[in-house]
């Protein structure tokens, strides 16, 4: 029982005033009322009302939330298909999305496949607490982290284009899971890029791998296609193709990079997006001026943590006669490029470790076309 305890009439440093009343004999309050302005209630009346009013709150509060989740999805463009299995989504490209050549960057582009992949494990009721995490995984303090990134643009969207995304994820057996998009053009439906990825899970107190139960994967099996379904023809997928390690010296590189406090994100390390823009910050201008990228692949090894120094090095690929190797002009000089089916092409390999251990974070491979003026 909630107890409350009755005031004095009059308080220690009052003075009692000259009043006929003073003669009369004051009244006791009985241990079981609470003395005030208003009507004697008991005490048990008090704890009720207090109980139901708590009660109260905690619904409003609830309420709250859940109006603002339903504000959330209607102010998203964004929707589950018919068969539950996969999501789509509009976004419009921003002014501070977009590059020197007014096109969104390859940064916005994974920012929004985060951000699509994310609102489709939300749509289907996981948690908003982390990346897409399950029931089970939180209670086991179990995070998803990417292990590979492969992204191809076609065609890059430019300021104020409306691009479509869709996004399902499958089960990759105890490993961990595989998410795929497709990218279009909303206003005339081509396809300007594709992009997959792989998922393993963490343990965010230990930062160990740990293998996907039985009980995690049905949690999410049921938000997966029954038959395998791929962004890119598996017969002919560079998305699979094993990356080299870069050896060093490097051709080109950027010593001492250091994470921003905004580059960490809700698993507490940096976000897999930033290392898309350490992998470019090694890349010979002479490329960047005359080329943009048209396909990236990621392998993750290491987490990056906000205290830690990550060199950037970058280095042609040779791919085929090392003897073909051209300039970005097709003329024979130093090698920057290959002419590949009439079309001048560029292919990097990359690699980002730590400063002070040479410990390695991520191993990259990059293809660039050249621009068309």
């Amino acid at each position: 029982m909630l107890k409350l305890c009755a005031s004095p009439s009059v308080g220690p440093a009052e003075q009692p005033s000259a009043s006929p009343l003073r003669s009369l004999p004051r009244r006791r309050a009985s241990p079981a009322t609470f003395r005030c302005s208003t009507p004697e209630v008991p005490c048990s009346a008090v704890s009720l009302s207090s109980s139901a009013g708590a009660a109260a709150s905690a619904s409003t509060a609830a309420a709250a939330v859940a109006e603002e989740r339903r504000l959330g999805e209607r102010m998203r463009h964004g929707r589950l298909m018919e068969d539950g299995l996969s999501y789509k989504e509009s976004f419009l490209v921003r002014c501070y999305e977009v590059g020197i050549n007014k096109t969104a960057t390859v940064e916005t582009i994974a920012n929004l496949l985060q951000e699509v992949g994310c609102n489709h494990a939300q749509s289907v009721g996981f948690s908003t607490d982390g990346f897409a995490t399950t029931t089970t995984m939180r209670k086991l303090h179990l995070i998803w982290v990417t292990s590979r990134m492969h992204i191809e643009i076609y065609k890059y969207p430019a300021w104020g284009d409306v691009v479509e995304i869709e996004t399902w994820c499958q089960s990759e057996g105890r490993i961990g899971t595989r998410r795929d998009w497709i990218l279009k053009d909303l206003a005339t439906g081509y396809v300007i890029g594709r992009a997959t990825s792989k998922w393993v899970m963490m343990n965010q107190d230990t930062r160990k791998l740990q293998r996907v139960s039985d009980e995690v994967r049905e949690e999410y099996l049921v938000f997966c296609p029954r038959t395998p379904r791929f962004a890119f023809p598996e017969e002919d997928n560079n998305s699979l193709k094993k990356i080299s390690k870069l050896e060093d010296p490097a051709q080109h590189s950027r010593f001492g990079l250091v994470p921003r406090r905004a580059d960490l994100d809700m698993n507490q390390h940096v976000n897999n997006v930033t290392y898309i823009g350490w992998v470019l910050e090694s890349m010979p201008q002479e490329i960047i001026d005359t080329h943009e990228l048209q396909t990236i692949t990621l392998d993750y090894r290491r987490e990056c943590q906000q205290d830690d120094l990550v060199d950037s090095l970058t280095s042609l690929e040779v791919v085929g006669d090392e003897n073909e190797l051209l300039h970005p002009d097709g003329t024979n000089g130093s090698a920057t490029g290959k002419k590949r089916h009439g079309q001048d092409q560029c292919h990097f390999l990359h690699l980002l470790r730590l400063s002070n251990t040479g410990l390695e974070i991520n191993r990259g491979r990059t293809e660039w076309r050249k621009l068309i003026r």
